[in-house]
């Protein structure tokens, strides 16, 4: 009886076996190899007298083989791409006339491929020399993400609103908040190494073998954790980079020339720049020698595009230190002219290096202590011109490092300019920017409720400060505190105690020596821009000025 049931089992196993090899073969089908693989391609301005092309490095290619499900490209240039329809633009990037090797893999039904290789000679005419010497510093330069500053990491959309197409509209991340998880710490452990090698320029990152991933792409790393997370994933190896130009969304942006360097960045072999999205090619915002701040689109989600603020200083997160000694104050308790014996005054016109229109006086007309609080008045006069008050606290008081908060309520009205700051006490001896600028607090009238906090020094003066910008709505309408934390390590900047910049401070920075207090209201200018024509009068009060350490 076991027998039977034993043959009776086998022959069972053996139909159902056949039946399935059956099945297999028909699903699968024949395997197809293809065949008679062409390559044509079009390079973009070539004629008699540009037998290279007009300079773009444009060639368009177009690839075709009988059989043929799919196509990937090797360009010559260490980089490659699958493109199923086998129409294809590319721009080749290197500087000058150069001859590369075009590979395509024609893949076929089962995966069985043809393989083809043809010489295109084609000339690029774009570089970006400045951008190369500051990425490498001629040799080989190190950068970081600059964990210390409020949008290191950002999103938002990559559409033609270009009030919007330009910056990390969405979301963008507090100083070190990728540090309080180690879900996604492992962004600020990635060294990305810029070098010029001879004519190229060569990349490579080293992360420590963890990779911060986009959620949509941790099937990369073998993940599923379903959100941004740290993955063991190996990004080490050298990468040539290239230079084209950007034809980015913003390009279309009126202002583009200061959005935008226009210069893309694009790496080879799935090269990328400390945070996965799936994308290989970086828009260039803007750089200097130590600080870079780029744009890339996500690869799978064309609609968002991210922002990565670098630097050439490794940022180390610093514990807050906070200065609660009151050390120095004014309350404005007693009505009349601004304690003597703690300000004095900058009076005068001549634009201040910035095309103010403003004259400033000691006048009670527009300086005044009444009812607890400073008054600075800007006023429109009815001779012409405008007339308003600039303290400042220089040979009165002076200090390094400390906690200063301003209480204030702003003026309201277009080109008017209220300004909280710190002005290094030896630019007499150390003329500006070497003796550095913190600005606390700037407001614009005709952007109500934006509070830009800024440092300017050499190298960073002028539109070139390194600033950051935060909406703060009422500030026109009652009191808010702008304070800002300022130690050997750092500047932290707060409106009501919401920090919204930080700046790493060290010795290469001119941060650490005494500087005094200015307030002001300036009108018109560079930063204030254009003042409303029916614009009479309007105040900045001051509740209290306060430095501890």
């Amino acid at each position: 009886m076991k027998k039977i049931i034993f043959y009776y089992i086998t022959s069972m196993f053996i139909a159902l076996l056949f039946v399935n090899c059956q099945e297999d073969s028909a699903t699968f089908g024949e395997i197809y190899s293809p065949t008679n693989l062409q390559i044509s391609y079009d390079i973009v301005g070539k004629n008699a007298s540009n037998p290279y092309g007009d300079g773009s490095g444009l060639v368009n290619f177009t690839v075709s083989a009988t059989n043929a499900i799919s196509y990937k490209f090797e360009f010559g240039d260490g980089e490659s791409k699958s493109v199923p329809s086998g129409i294809y633009q590319k721009r080749y990037n290197l500087n000058g006339v150069h001859t590369y090797n075009l590979t395509v893999v024609a893949t076929g039904k089962g995966g069985v491929s043809t393989t083809k290789t043809i010489q295109v000679t084609v000339l690029s005419n774009f570089t970006d020399d400045e951008a190369i010497q500051f990425l490498t510093g001629g040799t080989s330069k190190n950068w970081y993400v600059s964990a210390s500053e409020l949008g290191h990491l950002g999103v938002g959309p990559n559409s033609n609103n270009s009030e919007q197409n330009y910056f990390a509209y969405y979301y963008m991340a507090q100083p070190w908040e990728k540090a309080a998880s180690g879900d996604s710490s492992c962004l600020y452990n990635a060294v990305m190494t810029f070098s010029k090698v001879g004519n190229s320029l060569k990349y490579s990152q080293n992360n420590g073998g963890s990779t911060f991933f986009n959620k949509d792409y941790q099937s990369v790393a073998g993940g599923s954790v379903g959100y941004d997370y740290c993955y063991n994933y190996d990004a080490s190896g050298e990468k040539n980079v290239s230079l084209s130009p950007s034809e980015s969304v913003i390009m279309q942006n009126t202002d583009h020339l200061t959005q935008t360097r226009g210069t893309i960045m694009n790496f080879s072999d799935n090269g990328f720049m400390a945070y996965y999205v799936g994308s290989n090619s970086y828009e260039i915002l803007s750089i200097t020698n130590n600080r870079m701040k780029v744009r890339v689109i996500q690869g799978n989600n064309p609609a968002l595009a991210w922002y990565l603020i670098l630097t050439t200083v490794q940022p180390v997160q610093d514990p807050i230190t906070d200065y609660t000694n009151l050390i120095w104050s004014d309350e404005f308790n007693v009505d009349g002219a601004p304690d003597s014996s703690k300000w004095s005054y900058d009076l005068g016109s001549g634009g201040w290096g910035n095309n103010e229109v403003q004259n400033y006086t000691n006048s009670s007309d527009n300086v005044v202590v009444q009812g607890g609080s400073l008054k600075i008045t800007a006023k429109s006069q009815s001779s012409g011109g405008y007339t308003s008050a600039r303290l400042k606290s220089e040979n009165k008081f002076e200090f390094t490092y400390g906690k200063i908060e301003f209480r204030a309520k702003l003026p309201t009205g277009g080109g008017t300019w209220p300004a909280l700051w710190l002005l290094g006490a030896n630019y007499d001896t150390n003329t500006w920017p070497n003796c550095g600028e913190i600005d606390v607090m700037e407001h614009k009238g005709n952007n109500p409720n934006v509070i830009y906090a800024t440092l300017h020094y050499p190298g960073h003066y002028g539109a070139g400060g390194i600033s950051n910008n935060s909406l703060f709505p009422g500030v026109s309408t009652g009191f808010k505190v702008y304070k800002v934390l300022w130690t050997p390590n750092s500047i932290r900047f707060y409106v009501d105690n919401v920090l919204f910049h930080t700046f790493i401070n060290n010795g290469s920075v001119p941060f650490n020596h005494d500087f005094f207090l200015i307030m002001n209201v300036a009108m018109g200018g560079t930063f204030g821009g254009t003042i409303d024509t029916s614009f009479s009068q309007s105040s900045m009060e001051v509740d209290y000025v306060r430095v501890y350490q």
